[in-house]
């Protein structure tokens, strides 16, 4: 890689230049293709696997592999960032990710299951290496950026996750034109991208550690980078398992399909205000352990609603769950930089943290379901997500104390 200056913005006010318009354009395009490739495949599921003639052990991993690629590949992101700079390997990454998506599309099983595998690597470079990129270009304007970055991402995912079954159920398009609308946001981020690639960028062998392995053993014998790496697991296993299986879950309790289906939706809406505040609200905090305390308090308020069925207030429980949703992700990712001095040591924790934390989510869905078909009922499921939620606060209220790794 060629040397190049190191540059950061350090100014308390963004300053509003060209170079930052398409900072943040080029953040916003590449969030909306970090989670809409996932989103839109849950509401087509059923077609898909009936046009395929696939099983549903195999219908119900193709949501599982984009988590366990986030496990596998995550760890290699700050090496291979180091390697060709934060920009290129982003850049690079939605092109691997434009091919999964053609793949996914082709309409063929084979293709199907490889098309995710590479969907799913390519977004854990992204899901690693934004939040350390934002340390490095604008350090002072983290959670800012941040919230900018995350309520693209959810809006997105929620746009997809309505128009995938429209656009599957038409004539015209079928599941591969739905699998395979992700294909414009990624061409769109690959052209917003182009600026950056022209920019000034970092040499991040100047500012990272000069023993990575020694770094990276660090992080295994950390407390607080193993609280940090939980509270991203159990956040995201809550999340999976809500996507997954809330819908089931108020069906069982008397509510229509379509009606439940709203209900999913206007946890994942709540969700959105929280991912932008939270962020903005988390830097300016030396301890984060207040906002850890108000979204254990809504989930558990969320929770014990649907474990005693009062489905007079399932709306209420729902945007209790959505706003506890977005905001431990929201604080959680901001772990990776408030808990870190260097853009690099960024990357690494974030790196960690997502592997270790995706395999623990990957695990979410699978064990929901097998409870309910062991037990016959949704209870104990839901006492689960309860104790999970006990859990993650405890791991959250360990990793927000004011501390650096």
């Amino acid at each position: 890689m060629s040397t190049v200056k190191t540059t950061t913005h350090q100014s308390k006010k963004i300053n509003i230049s060209s170079t930052t318009v398409f900072f943040v354009i080029a953040i916003i395009f590449l969030a909306t293709t970090l989670r809409t490739p996932l989103t839109g495949v849950g509401p087509i599921i059923s077609i898909i696997r009936a046009e395929l003639n696939i099983s549903n052990v195999l219908a119900g991993f193709l949501t599982t592999i984009p988590l366990l690629a986030f496990a596998v590949f995550s760890p290699l992101a700050p090496r291979i960032s180091r390697k060709f700079g934060m920009e290129q390997t982003l850049f690079y990454a939605v092109i691997l990710l434009t091919f999964g998506v053609i793949l996914r599309s082709l309409g063929t099983t084979s293709f199907l299951i490889l098309g995710t595998v590479l969907i799913g690597i390519g977004i854990s470079f992204g899901n690693v290496l934004v939040p350390s990129l934002f340390k490095l270009k604008y350090p002072l304007h983290v959670g800012l950026l941040t919230g900018i970055y995350t309520v693209s991402m959810n809006i997105s995912a929620s746009i997809a996750l309505g128009i995938s079954n429209p656009i599957a159920s038409s004539t015209s398009f079928g599941w591969q034109g739905a699998l395979s609308f992700s294909i414009i946001l990624t061409t769109a981020t690959l052209i917003a991208w182009i600026p950056l690639l022209r920019g000034e960028k970092v040499d991040l062998t100047a500012i990272s550690s000069d023993n990575t392995k020694s770094a990276e053993k660090k992080l295994w014998k950390s407390p607080l980078a193993w609280a940090i790496a939980i509270s991203m697991g159990l956040q995201s296993l809550l999340f999976y398992s809500f996507t997954a299986w809330l819908p089931e879950i108020l069906i069982s309790q008397g509510m229509s399909a379509q009606k439940a289906g709203w209900m999913a939706s206007i946890m994942q809406m709540s969700q959105i205000p929280m991912t932008f505040l939270i962020p903005i609200i988390a830097e300016k905090l030396k301890s984060q352990r207040p906002i850890v305390i108000f979204f254990t308090l809504f989930y558990l308020i969320g929770l014990t609603g649907l474990l005693f069925k009062w489905t007079d207030l399932t709306v209420v429980w729902m945007i209790c769950l959505g706003m506890s949703g977005g905001a431990s992700f929201g604080v959680v990712v901001m772990l990776f930089t408030l808990r870190t001095k260097t853009a690099y040591e960024a990357a690494q924790i974030s790196g960690f943290a997502q592997s270790i934390g995706y395999l623990l989510a990957a695990a979410g869905p699978v064990l929901f379901g097998f409870l309910h078909d062991v037990t016959g009922s949704w209870n104990l499921p839901n006492v689960i997500f309860i104790i999970a939620s006990i859990i993650l606060f405890v791991s959250a209220y360990i990793g927000a104390k004011n501390r650096y790794l």
